[in-house]
């Protein structure tokens, strides 16, 4: 009996992965890690106290792979999070507990030497504005939502979580992770998209084109050539067998899928906050559509005036990046998450 027991407990410790010894990243983070099988999972509890029992609120970030941390030569440790250092998480943090994922295939703490002039590391890429192709090839979207999955249960298991509430909320491609998860893992309670594209990805370049044709940017000829590339691009993505000689292809082809069907068979609570000046989310005003046509009530959206696909304010046609907006946007969302 013992023996059966120990195996069962051994057999319960791979189902779910062993988290490494926790540690305090710069006074203000828990870093955790869960072994898989091809892949570490590592991710951010944001509090160097993880003792007071609170529900989680898991935060997807957007694509690229940005680090939760750069060490910088001169500032020390920035917590990027993610992109929360935006927003004022201190105020997530009185109600849950903050968790950030790392990206596929990205270090959770990096070298300012190691990522670009946008932050995302760039691994052994022979360019550094190019990721990595081990990152490519793990950078579809499946694999995010069961790598969050993964953390989640492990998660739920903690006696400093209580499990009565489940906020999964994300920024850009983020929203589709966080989309992907509230359609897999039945324990999420409610659902917030920020700066969403619910219509897939490569749509928005064809309506870019479009767009540029329209304010004269570029000429109808110009748009004409740019649309067509894209089909062609996507016909590409389409392919397996040019798919798996480009690994660059994989994110297009995971992330281009629609996923109105996902957010209409969610039965929760719903937060959809998008801006007026993002080409990415500006197909967000037809989901309520949807949601009428279906006779369902569980969508919250904000429409925010004037700004970009990171609320920036829009000044003159040109992005204001001294007036942000993120900390008011993600304000009203967790106090609609808490009533």
């Amino acid at each position: 009996m013992k023996v059966n027991l120990c195996f069962m407990l051994f057999m319960l410790m791979l189902n779910f992965g062993i988290a490494q010894n926790h540690h305090i990243i710069n006074k203000e983070s828990t870093s955790f890690k869960i072994k898989g099988d091809k892949d570490s999972i590592n991710f951010i509890v944001v509090d160097n106290d993880i003792n007071c029992k609170k529900p989680i609120f898991l935060w997807c970030q957007g694509s690229l792979p940005v680090p939760l941390y750069i060490n910088f030569k001169k500032d020390g440790l920035w917590m990027i999070g993610g992109g929360i250092s935006n927003f004022d998480y201190q105020e997530i943090k009185r109600y849950y507990h903050l968790v950030v994922i790392t990206m596929p295939k990205t270090p959770l703490v990096v070298d300012e030497t190691k990522v670009n002039k946008s932050y995302f590391y760039y691994g052994n890429s022979n360019n550094q504005n190019v990721p990595s192709i081990e990152f490519q090839k793990e950078d579809f979207l499946e694999n995010y939502v069961d790598r969050a999955i993964t953390v989640l249960k492990f998660l739920s298991k903690q006696k400093w979580v209580n499990n009565s509430k489940l906020v999964v909320a994300g920024h850009s491609q983020g929203s589709k992770v966080a989309i992907g998860i509230a359609s897999k893992y039945k324990k999420v309670t409610k659902l917030g998209l920020f700066s969403a594209n619910p219509f897939g990805r490569i749509d928005q370049n064809i309506r870019k084109h479009r767009k540029d044709a329209e304010l004269g940017v570029i000429s109808w000829e110009t748009a004409d050539k740019k649309i067509e590339n894209e089909y062609q691009y996507f016909r590409d993505a389409n392919d397996t067998s040019i798919r798996d000689t480009n690994a660059n292809l994989i994110s297009w082809y995971s992330f281009s899928r629609p996923q109105v069907k996902e957010l209409l068979d969610f039965n929760k609570p719903i937060y959809l906050a998008y801006a007026t000046g993002d080409i990415a989310s500006d197909l967000c005003d037809l989901v309520p559509l949807y949601f009428i046509q279906a006779h369902k009530k569980n969508l919250t959206y904000n429409r925010y005036l004037n700004m970009e696909h990171n609320f920036f304010e829009i000044n003159n046609a040109k992005v204001d990046h001294n007036k942000p907006h993120w900390k008011e946007v993600m304000s009203s969302f967790v106090k609609w998450t808490i009533e």
